[in-house]
């Protein structure tokens, strides 16, 4: 299972396994992570679970598709890394993945 790491806001760092086939999102959930709300359940539609995703790791996912890339292309204050965490599906890819949490969710 890769281990994804959670950055809080204020730098806490929280490692956890997250089963392949499962979003980063559903990782977060499952472990009491902080600052993930994730209201919408996982169905892209809110931006309570945004992410930006750690610069060593930018490029090295699949793009966001078209209804993320919506979601995303309407916040403010937008990060040129940010992604929903409810749509980045783990594989054994993604082993040492890191992603910060924003101080706040939408």
């Amino acid at each position: 299972m890769p281990l994804i790491t959670y950055v809080d806001h204020d730098g806490t760092r929280r490692s956890h396994t997250v089963r392949v086939g499962s979003s980063v999102m559903v990782g977060a959930r499952d472990n009491n992570m902080p600052g993930i709300v994730a209201d919408c359940g996982g169905a892209a539609a809110c931006a309570t679970c945004r992410v930006f995703v750690d610069e060593v790791w930018a490029g090295r996912l699949p793009a966001a598709q078209p209804l993320e890339q919506s979601m995303l292309d309407g916040l403010e204050g937008e990060h040129p890394r940010q992604r929903l965490s409810c749509q980045i599906t783990c594989t054994e890819a993604l082993d040492g993945l890191v992603v910060h949490v924003p101080e706040s969710q939408y």
